[in-house]
């Protein structure tokens, strides 16, 4: 789906008031569990995109221990969200989607693609389903990143949810203490990583499911929310103590003319607004819950 092409659709949800019909004869009813004013029943039943990955398996197990009928969706599990393939039987009788799922490839082209079609087919395939709640996952700073062309990709991800008129809430989360490795790979020159020292506030993988988590079995806030771990670090000595943690021996150079994920980056881009609810899981612990991994 062009992102052109879903511009008129999205006009047409505006005017959904019971039921209505979108282009092509999609039907929308008034979305189930949830009243005009966002009240739900006890228990629901959730969709996950992306539900087998990183984040989306760990949602999976949050929710379903807090009682509500959740259903991983996935390649994997029959659901595409980019072909639309087994989207309409997965959203049956749902009242809330969480997307989590993420761009297999971060080329330009093919990055802004996968989230702009798959975004459009979710939010069609969800108004004709009577979704009332829509989540999605992004990042703290998409909109300080936009020389990126994944960041400018989740930035379209996100205007096509705010303009859908579809309840919604977005959870911008910080970095993950998971892809600190990554990031020390990716800024690799020879056995030197050049970094800026810039402010970071990453959070553990299990915090960020938890937090999407509460948002989603919440009304739709229609905007967004920020999630953060617990402290701020350099981004330089975050990673420095990651690999003299697991015994890489890598130098880590503080370098402000240095690039995080091939794009310059301010002194406060990658850390949250005041306001940011913070996670519990501090990176020395979670540091050590990972020797324990490794050493088992």
């Amino acid at each position: 789906m062009k992102l052109e092409s879903y511009d008129s659709r999205a006009e047409a949800l505006l005017r959904v008031e019971g039921i209505a019909s979108l282009p092509g004869g999609i039907t929308c009813s008034q979305p189930k569990g949830f009243s005009r004013t966002g009240q739900r029943g006890k228990t629901l039943k959730i969709v996950v995109i992306g539900g087998t990955g990183r984040i989306g398996s760990k949602l999976v197990s949050y929710l379903t221990e807090q009682g509500h009928d959740v259903i991983p969706a996935a390649p994997n599990t029959g659901v595409n969200t980019l072909t639309g393939e087994g989207l309409a039987e997965a959203l049956q009788g749902a009242q809330v989607v969480v997307d989590v799922s993420n761009a297999p490839s971060w080329a330009e082209k093919a990055v802004m693609d996968f989230f702009t079609t798959s975004t459009g087919n979710l939010l069609n395939y969800g108004a004709a389903a009577g979704v009332g709640h829509l989540v999605a996952l992004s990042v703290v700073g998409t909109d300080r990143l936009a020389e990126s062309p994944y960041f400018r990709a989740k930035g379209a991800q996100e205007k096509l949810i705010e303009e859908s008129g579809l309840p919604y809430s977005i959870v911008h989360a910080t970095q993950f203490f998971e892809f600190v490795q990554g990031i020390a790979d990716f800024s690799t020159q020879g056995n030197e990583v050049h970094l800026p020292p810039v402010l970071i506030q990453p959070m553990a993988a299990g915090d960020v499911a938890k937090a999407v988590g509460r948002v989603a079995v919440g009304k739709p806030v229609n905007r967004v929310v920020e999630v953060a771990g617990p402290e701020a670090f350099r981004l330089d000595d975050l990673v420095r103590r990651y690999l003299q943690a697991t015994g890489d021996p890598r130098k880590v150079v503080a370098n402000p003319a240095a690039l995080y994920y091939g794009v310059p980056v301010s002194e406060r881009a990658l850390v949250p607004r005041d306001d940011a609810k913070l996670g519990t899981v501090r990176f020395d612990d979670w540091l050590a819950q990972e020797k324990l991994k490794r050493a088992a």
